[in-house]
């Protein structure tokens, strides 16, 4: 099966936008995207994974575990509503059913790696090592994102988890100095590939617009055509 598990470096970085355009330039196969835990919606109002579908087109499955109506990390937000929490293993069940009839899972986490879903410290991470899955990091573009990038990387490599690359998620239309050097530094902060950079505003795009686009923000690997070298300036 093939999983892959979308985290970020913080919170409202483009993780939902950045997993709507793996999802969009994954064209002629079945995607699922899997919402562990929505936080800070009421029940009724579209989610994450809906807005990945949404963005990426109806032939995305969207599936949401849990949801808390305050904006807070999941472990908080159940223990406030008094829900129960989402368990790791909870997680890897539903992305082996979901694998089981798609060609791609993504798993969309909630802030960053290592935010507890649940009072006994359980992560993203957790759900990442029982799926064997590898990680993409989505980062902001600006002062900072290497320090949270690098550790980030650092984590997921103390948990024995691959990075499969980083992919900016909101990049500025007329990029300052810091954003155009973190193109070219993001690779040595994660030891991984940048695979893309999501121009900033993407998410407002007419689906039918940002699905004709999504490949040109993502490398091959994500199944887009955009390159690095050329993006940064650099050649290649």
């Amino acid at each position: 099966m093939t999983v892959r598990v979308v985290t970020g470096t913080g919170t409202e970085i483009g993780k939902t936008v950045v997993t709507a355009a793996v999802a969009a330039a994954t064209t002629g196969r079945r995607v699922a995207v899997l919402k562990p835990a929505q936080t800070g919606l009421e029940p009724g109002e579209p989610g994450d994974a809906a807005e990945v579908a949404r963005l990426a087109g109806g032939q995305v499955t969207a599936v949401e575990l849990a949801r808390y109506p305050e904006p807070l990390a999941p472990a908080t937000a159940a223990r406030r509503a008094g829900l129960p929490p989402v368990r790791p293993y909870e997680i890897a069940e539903a992305a082996g059913k979901l694998a089981a009839d798609h060609d791609l899972v993504l798993v969309e986490g909630a802030g960053g790696l290592l935010v507890r879903f649940d009072d006994d410290g359980a992560t993203l991470a957790d759900a990442a090592r029982l799926l064997a899955a590898p990680v993409l990091v989505v980062a902001p573009a600006g002062l900072g994102t290497l320090n949270s990038t690098a550790l980030t990387s650092e984590a997921l490599a103390a948990r024995g988890l691959a990075c499969l690359g980083v992919v900016v998620g909101s990049m500025p239309a007329e990029p300052d100095l810091a954003a155009r050097c973190n193109l070219v530094d993001l690779p040595v902060a994660a030891g991984a590939p940048l695979l893309g950079a999501v121009p900033a505003g993407a998410g407002s795009l007419a689906p039918a617009d940002f699905r004709a686009r999504a490949g040109d923000w993502l490398a091959p690997e994500l199944g887009g055509r955009w390159a690095a070298g050329r993006a940064a300036g650099t050649g290649g």
